[in-house]
Formats: structure tokens, sequence, C-alpha cells
């Protein structure tokens, strides 16, 4: 019995001894670990995938392309909804990236459609909306009749077109923001500086 004890005891150094040679993981690796764990217990599943579409884009669309409504509300309907089908595309890719196997489950084939159409929606939405954006860009000012004189204001919310320029970002991002930072003090030149009205909010007496 003794002679057991010993050896188990022996063992036990041993193994301990052994354990102690092991290299111990950095806390970037175990970071990146913990990361991975979480990453795949939030993957959305097939019953909350199968919920996800992109199909709902007809109402959208036709508001931004509605050429009747000023060009600011247009600009603000093509950001929200390509915003909304980048953000659906990616929840898709991100979760069949993350558990492959949602491609081959029961039911699949519907999840896999859905995300193609969104992919596909998304670069149509992203062509239309970025045509529109460069157009603006292109011609940020209007000419408007004030007291019989012809005068140069913006044609929208210049910080809305920087937004749309920034939910894009075109390779030549940096060259289009300047040509709106141009366009704007263009404008800020060409507008009458405020009337000074006094201390009192009235015009001071000549």
């Amino acid at each position: 019995m003794l002679r057991r004890l010993s050896a188990s005891t022996a063992a036990t150094l041993l193994f301990l001894s052994a354990s102690g040679c092991v290299k111990e993981i950095s806390s970037d690796e175990r970071l990146d670990r913990e990361t991975q764990n979480l990453a795949v217990k939030d993957t959305p599943g097939v019953s909350e995938l199968q919920k996800l579409t992109c199909d709902d884009t007809t109402d959208a669309l036709g508001k931004a392309r509605n050429v009747n409504r000023p060009e600011t509300d247009r600009l603000v309907d093509y950001i929200e909804l390509y915003s909304s089908l980048r953000k659906r595309t990616t929840t898709f890719e991100d979760a069949m990236n993350r558990n492959p196997d949602l491609s081959y489950r029961e039911g699949s084939q519907q999840i896999v459609n859905a995300k193609d159409t969104c992919i596909q929606q998304t670069a149509d939405v992203k062509v239309e909306f970025e045509t529109y954006m460069r157009e603006l860009v292109e011609v940020p000012t209007v000419q408007e009749i004030k007291g019989g004189n012809a005068v140069t204001i913006a044609r929208l919310d210049f910080n809305t077109l920087r937004q749309a320029i920034e939910t894009l970002e075109p390779d030549d991002k940096d060259s289009l923001l300047g040509r709106v930072a141009n366009a704007e003090k263009k404008i800020s030149a060409a507008s009458p500086p405020p009337e000074d009205t006094g201390a009192g909010g009235r015009k001071p007496r000549k």
C-alpha cells in the first residue's frame, strides 16, 4: 500500500513538474479565445435569420426617388435605407462565416436566398444612392430670386451631404468632402452680414 502511494505521489509530482513547463497563454491569446467564444454565442440562429429579409425596400426607395420632395429629405432616406441593408447583409455574412453549418441545416435554403437578396439589394441601392450623392456634390447650389436679384443658395443641407459621403465611403471621399466645404464657403461669402440691431434688438437710429 505504501509503495502504491509512493508511486502515485511520484506520478503526481512528475505531472506537476511537467505542467510547470507548459507555456502560459498570453493575455492577448486569452482575449482572442474569449472573443471567439462570445462571437459564436452571439451569432444569430436559424430562427432569427429566417425573420431577416431585404424584400421590404419598395416604399423607402419610392420616397427617396420622389423628385417632388426636398433634396435633403431624399438623401436622408437613401442614407437610412442603405445603412439598414448593409447592416442586414453583414448580419447574414457574419453569422454564416462564424457558423458554416447554418448553410446546411433544414430550412437553410431560405436563409441563403435571403442573404443573396440582401447582397443584391445593397449593391443596387448603393449604385443609385451614390449616383444621386455625386449629382448633388457636382451641383450643390442653386439660384434663387430675392428682391429682384439672383442669389446663390445651398441646394440642400451640407451636413446631410457630408453624412452621405461618409456613409458610402468612396475612394475619393476626401475630394468630395473638400468640394462640399468649398461650396459652403462660397455660400457664406455671398451671404450679406447680419444687420446690427443693437443691444435692444432694434435698428440703431441714424
